[in-house]
């Protein structure tokens, strides 16, 4: 029985066999899911994860490019790089050694000594260091960046010193420098942490000059250690494009000292701004912004912003005190040239008398009268002269700066023709210069321009243009009528010099004529070498072409306030540069634009000029006036001595202290000093041991001209003029300083530097 059941078992229960087929095909199917899987990851996901395994064993560390450098017109390097360091460690690999040293029975603390080490070295905080070390799952955490070679060589002993090797670590970075420190710092502006730029050109030309990072792929074990030198692999970076200037260094440094003086000579409160510019081409030579900042140090506040975040009362931990100082900041770092505007005033007026001309509707002689206002739409508009002008023709009117006169004349061109020109001149567009966060002007809308807008506008007030679009305008008139687009990078070239990209001259359209051009030139070129309101801007040699301006602030919480400025281009009868300096806020001395800006204006043309290549062309009475540099005559017979100083290279005069046939033992003023050749004398001694005659400085100090100088003279003093050289020409030359003291007891033929302005110009 029992071996029949054997032979024919029972049949399977069929609840049982369908259970079974159910599991097998459950299995079956997943496991076909698990092979889609495993061929969906290995097929589509292959990368993926097999950048996320070596992800786990590998790190990669940036080799950052060389940022390219900017250089002036002349190749002067403005913007490199100098190598420091990185310092990190790698708390991960901290974390093993310790523990070998533990297993070692050490009881060494490598925390505590890295700690203590490298806060010494780095001048950082021990606590800082150490809580670096506690990050046990990092393999990189940085210490500190641009670390000097000095400092990195202090680094490389400890390493050496305690086998370090793969725990502290030495990375060679780029650091940007700026071999000029404060030189043209708002143009060329600054990088961040990252090397990118944040302000200028650094900003503007950050593609071009920043490059492409390479990695430097390193393979590590379980520990965290380095593998061997066949697992490493180096990517190459590409470095950055050189960018090439229309920047001269000469006249950047000139433009900023002459602007510094003109800012702190007025005590100005709100900036100072200027600008070069090439007149045809539109090639920027300088821009500059006082008061300025340390472009290798960006973070600190000039003297003023600090002087007024102290006296915010807030304390240095509050926010408003955080908030301010960052306010203080972004205004220190914006270019106030190409960012703000301001009311131009009678600057505008060069623009009003190119409009007029070129539409015929008035002549150099047309006869005005100027009762001090003049009404327009029965409102009464003031001239800057209460009193009045009287009468006076058109070109009078610009040199003295009439507003009725440029009143009457605007109101002949015509609300619709003015407003044209306003557009024509670029007034109503960005200027395009290749700099970030160029501002616009404001102005009223042209369907609402009404006649009483036009006669106020004619003179430069209720409406403000940046600086940029300013100099612009005037370089306009100054070329022959062409607007073109000011720039500051000439071209773009690789490493080894190759041109990547040129930018040339942009002429957007001719405005008015060549002819109306030469005679606006020939009216300001008067203006300055006559008895016009630009007077503090002559240059003896050079026909400068110029107009002031004094526009006050409407905004509110500004009233009271000013803005003093001066546009100017040379040589007048063939126009190369154009000069522009507008101090903003000034609160001392006399605040006109022909007193507080037109003196550095001229100094800057006087100084550029020559080193520009542009000849002087002296007339007679200029050449009376031109300054000699006494030369060396230690030594000398007495005859010879006479003889030089009276030739045409010197001509000047010879007073002599002993034997009159003897030789030159001592001499005042000395080798080298610069004295006027109108009045020089020089003084020899021929015996060493005589007495030197002294004399005490008389104050010249508000004097005249003429007064100052006889003064001096009498006194037995040489003279050195600074400020305007045309003193005799005029009435209100004065003298507002002189460089010795009075009462001071000097040598006789000592030079005294008496500094003349012309304070009746009140424009």
């Amino acid at each position: 029985m029992e071996q029949n059941r054997m032979q024919n078992p029972e049949p399977q229960h069929p609840k049982v066999v369908k259970r079974s087929v159910w599991l097998l095909s459950i299995a079956i199917a997943l496991f076909s899911l698990l092979l889609l899987r495993i061929l969906y990851l290995q097929t589509f996901r292959y990368e993926y994860y097999q950048q996320k395994v070596i992800d786990q064993v590998t790190t990669e560390t940036e080799v950052s490019a060389s940022r390219g450098g900017i250089y002036d017109r002349n190749g002067t390097i403005l913007a490199t790089n100098v190598t420091t360091y990185r310092v990190f460690i790698s708390p991960s690999s901290l974390s093993s050694l310790q523990a070998e040293l533990n297993e070692e029975g050490s009881d060494l603390r490598l925390d505590d000594l890295i700690a203590t080490r490298l806060s010494m070295i780095l001048d950082l905080s021990y606590d800082f260091v150490l809580r670096q070390t506690t990050y046990k799952k990092y393999l990189d955490r940085t210490i500190k960046k641009e670390v000097s070679e000095e400092d990195a060589d202090l680094v490389r002993a400890f390493i050496a010193e305690y086998s370090l090797q793969q725990v502290v670590y030495l990375q060679t970075t780029s650091t940007r420098f700026y071999p000029y420190s404060t030189l043209a710092c708002h143009v060329l502006g600054f990088t961040g942490s990252d090397g990118a730029g944040l302000y200028g050109l650094e900003y503007s030309y950050n593609s071009y000059l920043s490059g492409k990072s390479g990695k430097y792929v390193t393979a590590r074990d379980a520990r965290g250690n380095e593998m061997p030198y066949e697992y490493k692999e180096y990517i190459s970076e590409e470095n950055g494009y050189n960018l090439n200037t229309t920047l001269d260094i000469f006249v950047q440094s000139t433009l900023e000292e002459e602007l510094k003086s003109a800012y702190l000579e007025s005590n100005g409160q709100n900036r100072a701004a200027g600008m070069v510019m090439d007149v045809n081409t539109g090639e920027v030579l300088g821009m500059a912004v006082y008061p300025n900042f340390d472009a290798n140090d960006p973070w600190t506040l000039d003297n003023q912003s600090l002087t007024r975040l102290y006296n915010s009362g807030y304390r240095e931990d509050s926010d408003e005190y955080a908030t301010l100082k960052q306010e203080l900041l972004q205004t220190m770092w914006s270019n106030k040239a190409v960012t703000e505007s301001y009311i131009p005033g009678s600057t505008f007026k060069v623009i009003t008398a190119s409009m007029a001309l070129e539409e015929a509707v008035v002549t150099e002689s047309d006869g005005f009268h100027c009762s001090g206002s003049y009404t327009v739409l029965g409102q009464r508009i003031h001239c800057h002269k209460t009193s009045g002008h009287g009468s006076l023709t058109f070109e009078e009117g610009i040199q003295q700066s009439c507003n009725p006169v440029l009143m009457q004349v605007g109101l002949r061109v015509g609300t619709s023709k003015f407003y044209s020109y306003l557009k024509a001149f670029g007034y109503r567009e960005k200027t395009g210069i290749d700099l970030p966060g160029e501002g616009g002007g404001i102005f009223i809308d042209e369907n609402n321009f009404t006649e009483l807008d036009l006669a106020i506008y004619s003179f430069g007030q209720n409406f403000n243009v940046t600086l940029v679009q300013q100099i612009a305008a005037i370089s306009t008139v100054a070329n022959g009528g062409y607007l073109v687009t000011p720039h500051l990078v000439s071209s773009i070239t690789d490493r080894d010099g190759n041109l990547v990209k040129t930018f040339d001259t942009n002429v957007k359209r001719q405005v008015v004529s060549t002819k109306t051009c030469q005679r606006v030139a020939k009216i300001l070129e008067e203006g300055v070498s006559g008895s016009g309101g630009a007077k503090n801007a002559y240059v003896a040699g050079y026909r400068v072409a110029a107009k002031t301006g004094t526009s006050e602030k409407k905004n509110a919480g500004s009233e009271g306030r000013y803005v003093c400025s001066t546009v100017a281009f040379a040589p007048a009868d063939d126009p190369k540069y154009a000069v522009i300096i507008i101090v903003d806020e000034p609160t001392s001395g006399v605040l006109y634009g022909s007193v507080v800006a037109a003196p550095y204006v001229g100094n800057v043309m006087e100084r550029i000029l020559p080193y520009l290549g542009v000849e002087a062309v002296y007339s007679d009475t200029e050449l009376a006036k031109l300054t000699a540099k006494v030369p060396n005559l230690l030594g000398w017979s007495v005859s010879a001595a006479k003889k030089q100083l009276a030739s045409k290279s010197y001509g000047l005069d010879v007073k002599v202290v002993g034997d009159p046939d003897g030789v030159v033992r001592r001499q005042y003023p000395e080798a080298g000093t610069v004295v006027e050749r109108s009045s020089g004398v020089v003084i020899l001694y021929t015996d060493k041991g005589a007495e030197i005659e002294t004399v005490s400085v008389p104050n010249v100090t508000g004097m005249s001209a003429q007064a100052a100088n006889q003064t001096l003279v009498n006194a037995g003093l040489n003279i050195r003029i600074k400020g305007t050289k045309n003193y005799l020409s005029g009435t209100g030359c004065v003298v507002v300083s002189q460089s010795v003291e009075p009462g001071e007891v000097v040598a006789k033929g000592s030079v005294v530097e008496v500094t003349f302005r012309y304070l009746d110009a009140v424009d």
